[in-house]
C-alpha cells in the first residue's frame, strides 16, 4: 500500500438526509426520511445543501436518496417520483448559486441508492427488475446533473444492476459499497467484497468507495479496493449500528455515535489518505462541522481540494 500524500483530494459532503430530517420541525420521521422534509420545509433542504458547500464539499448529491420507485410505492407516491427529483435539483441549485461558488468548480451528483431498504439486502429485486428501476432513476435525473454516485450497495445483484444502467446511458461509474462493522471485508448481504471488485473489474470504473460503514471498518478494505486501478475512497457513518433499521422502519431507531466527533472523523479520514485514498466525504450523522474540520486540516496541509470533473464515456 502507499504511504503519501495525494497530490489532490475530491471533497464530498456528508450526511445530507440525515442533517435534512435532524434540522426538520416533524414530531417523528417519516419512512421516506427527508425526501418527506423536502416537500414541507424545502429551505431546510437548501439550508443543508449551502452548509456542506460554504464547509468545503466540492462534490455535492441531491436530496433523492429514499425516492426510488419500491419506497415510493410503498407509501402511495409512485406518481410523484419525477417531481420529487427534480424538485430536489431545484434546491440543491439554489443552495449553489447562494453561496457565490463558482459552479465550475462543483461537482452536482444524482444518487442511485438501494431500491428497498440500505442494509437489508434480501429484500433486494432480482436483477431485471433493479436495473429497470435504475434506468428510471438515471432517466428522471440525467438532464439535471453532472454525474451519478452510485451509493450504499449491500449486495451484488443491485451493485451490478446499478452499474449497467449507468454504462448503458454512456455514464462514468462511481460506486460506493456498504460493509459490515465486523472488519471481515464482506458485504451487508455476506458476500466477500472481492467478489464486488472481480465483477467491476469487468467494466468500466471511475472510482469506488467504502461508505455509510463505520469508520473503523475502512482501512483493511482499502487495500482490496487499490486492486481495482482506479480512484478510490471512503466516506462513512456516524452510527452506533445500523442492525435496527429494516426496510420501512425510521432513523429513529438509530443512534449516533457522540465520540465520533469532527477531530476524531478527520483522524480516520487522514489514515485513509495515507492508505491511497483520494476521495474522502461522509454518510450519515458526518455533519457539516466534521466537514468543515477535515477540509481546513487538508488545506492546512497543502493537499488540493478538488471535484469530479463532468465527463461522459465516449461511445
Amino acid at each position: 500500500m502507499r504511504h503519501q500524500s495525494p497530490s489532490e483530494v475530491v471533497l464530498l459532503d456528508g450526511g445530507v438526509g440525515q442533517e435534512i430530517t435532524r434540522r426538520s420541525t416533524r414530531a417523528e420521521p417519516h419512512p421516506l426520511w427527508s425526501i418527506m422534509v423536502m416537500r414541507e420545509e424545502p429551505q431546510t433542504v437548501v439550508d443543508v445543501h449551502r452548509d456542506f458547500l460554504m464547509a468545503g464539499a466540492r462534490v455535492l448529491t441531491m436530496n433523492n436518496y429514499a425516492a426510488t420507485p419500491i419506497r415510493l410505492a410503498r407509501v402511495g407516491m409512485a406518481s410523484e417520483l419525477a417531481h420529487i427529483h427534480h424538485h430536489a435539483s431545484h434546491l440543491l441549485d439554489q443552495a449553489i448559486e447562494s453561496t457565490g461558488i463558482s459552479r465550475s468548480t462543483l461537482s452536482k451528483m444524482g444518487c442511485l441508492p438501494p431500491l428497498a431498504a440500505s442494509y437489508v439486502a434480501d429484500v433486494a429485486p432480482d436483477y431485471d427488475s433493479a436495473r429497470s428501476q435504475y434506468e428510471q432513476l438515471i432517466e428522471v435525473q440525467v438532464d439535471h446533473v453532472d454525474g451519478f454516485l452510485i451509493e450504499t450497495m449491500s449486495n451484488l445483484t443491485e451493485m451490478s444492476a446499478a452499474r449497467d444502467a449507468l454504462v448503458a446511458a454512456n455514464q462514468t461509474v462511481h460506486i460506493g459499497v456498504t460493509l459490515e462493522d465486523d472488519n471481515s471485508n464482506r458485504l451487508r448481504s455476506g458476500e466477500p467484497l472481492s467478489s464486488a471488485i472481480k465483477i467491476l473489474n469487468d467494466g468500466p470504473i471511475e472510482s469506488v468507495m467504502i461508505n455509510c460503514s463505520h469508520p473503523e471498518t475502512i482501512a483493511k478494505a482499502l487495500s482490496e479496493l487499490a486492486n481495482l486501478g482506479c480512484a478510490y475512497g471512503a466516506y462513512a457513518n456516524g452510527f452506533k449500528t445500523v442492525a435496527p433499521l429494516q426496510p420501512g422502519g425510521t432513523v429513529k431507531d438509530l443512534e449516533y455515535r457522540p465520540e465520533m466527533n469532527p477531530e476524531a472523523y478527520t483522524a480516520h479520514a487522514l489514515e485513509w489518505l495515507k492508505l491511497g485514498a483520494t476521495i474522502v466525504g461522509g454518510c450519515c450523522e458526518i455533519t457539516p462541522s466534521h466537514i468543515r474540520h477535515l477540509h481546513d486540516t487538508l488545506v492546512d496541509r497543502n493537499i488540493p481540494i478538488a471535484s469530479w470533473r463532468r465527463r461522459r464515456r465516449s461511445g
